[in-house]
C-alpha cells in the first residue's frame, strides 16, 4: 500500500496523510498506524472544535490520524470476504475522513464511537459492490441481511428450515428473505465462455444465452414474414372473385382466435351445399398460396 494513494482519495491534498518514509506494504503501514498516539479527550475536543470553527485543516490531520488504527482494526473484521485488506482499510479510512467532517464535540460523543458507523458503511459498501459482479444486496434490508447473514452461519452448508426460522425471528424479516439471500451468497460468478476447448464448452453460458435475434439472415427473414402478413395477404386475397374471398375471411380472419364461420353457416348463406363451400374454400385457399409465392 502506497502511504498517501492508499489512505485518501485522490486530489483530496488537503487531508493528506502524509507519512515519513516508505510504506512498501501493508504490515508497514499497520505498524506504523499503531505507532501514532492516541489523543486525550481534551486534545480531541479542540482539535474538533478548531475544525469546525476555523476549518483548521491540521486539526484534521491530526483527528484522522489518532484513528487510523480504529480503522485497521474494523477492516480486518471483514477479511472474511475475500478482498483485499488494503481496499478494505482505504474504504474505513475514506469513512474516517468523512466522519471527522462531521464530528461535533458538543454532542458528548467521543470520535471514536461515532466514527465506527462511517467507517463500516464505507467498508459494507465497497464489499457489496465488489464482493460478486452482481451486487447481491441493493435495498437497505436486504444489505443488513447479507452481513447479519454471513455472521450467523455457522458453517458453509446450507441452512436447515430450523435455523432459517430463528434467523428471521432474530433479524425481524420474513423466513422466504433469508432464504432467498442465502441461495445469493452460496452462487458464484461463472465466465461467459468457457477457458478451455473441451466437451465443457457447450455448458458455457454462451452456449445457451446466446440470441440469434440480431443475425442478418433472421432479421430479413423477420421483415419478409411481416410483408407477407401484411401487403401480400392483402395481394393475395384482391386475386380472389368476391364469393371466394368472403369464404375466406369469413373462415380464417374473422376472429383472432381463429373461431371463424362454420361450412353450413356459409352454405345457408350462399345457398349452396357445405361440400361445395369446402372445395371453394380450397381452391381459393390453393390461389393465395400461388399468388403469395409470386408476390415473395
Amino acid at each position: 500500500m502506497k502511504s498517501q494513494s492508499a489512505l485518501v482519495p485522490v486530489g483530496n491534498q488537503a487531508l493528506a496523510l502524509g507519512f515519513s518514509g516508505s510504506l512498501g506494504n501493508i504490515e508497514a503501514y499497520i505498524s506504523a498506524v499503531n505507532r501514532i498516539p492516541m489523543l486525550t479527550h481534551e486534545e480531541e475536543s479542540s482539535l474538533a472544535r478548531r475544525l469546525r470553527d476555523k476549518n483548521d485543516l491540521g486539526a484534521a490531520q491530526k483527528l484522522v490520524m489518532s484513528h487510523l488504527r480504529l480503522v485497521v482494526s474494523i477492516a480486518r473484521g471483514y477479511l472474511g470476504y475475500g478482498l483485499p485488506h488494503a481496499d478494505l482499510i482505504q474504504e474505513g479510512n475514506i469513512g474516517l475522513m468523512k466522519a471527522v467532517k462531521r464530528f461535533d464535540p458538543d454532542q458528548g460523543v467521543r470520535l471514536v464511537s461515532y466514527a465506527m458507523h462511517w467507517i463500516k458503511a464505507e467498508i459494507h459498501e465497497y464489499i457489496l459492490k465488489n464482493w460478486r459482479l452482481v451486487k447481491v444486496a441493493t435495498t437497505k434490508a436486504q444489505r443488513k441481511l447479507f452481513f447479519n447473514l454471513r455472521s450467523h452461519k455457522e458453517s458453509l452448508d446450507a441452512m436447515t428450515p430450523t435455523q432459517v426460522d430463528d434467523l428471521a425471528r432474530s433479524l425481524n424479516v420474513k423466513r422466504e428473505e433469508v432464504i432467498e439471500m442465502e441461495m445469493r451468497m452460496s452462487g458464484h460468478d461463472i465466465a461467459l465462455d468457457a477457458p478451455s476447448d473441451d466437451e465443457e464448452d457447450k455448458f458455457a453460458p454462451i452456449a445457451y444465452l446466446a440470441s440469434d435475434a440480431g443475425e442478418p439472415t433472421k432479421a430479413l427473414e423477420a421483415r419478409q414474414y411481416d410483408r407477407l402478413q401484411s401487403e401480400g395477404l392483402e395481394h393475395a386475397l384482391g386475386s380472389l372473385d368476391p364469393r371466394s374471398r368472403r369464404i375466406v375471411e369469413a373462415r380464417w380472419l374473422a376472429n383472432d382466435d381463429g373461431s371463424g364461420a362454420t361450412l353450413h353457416e356459409l352454405a345457408d348463406e350462399f345457398g349452396v351445399s357445405a361440400e361445395r363451400i369446402r372445395q371453394i374454400e380450397s381452391a381459393a385457399l390453393k390461389k393465395m398460396k400461388g399468388t403469395l409465392a409470386t408476390y415473395a
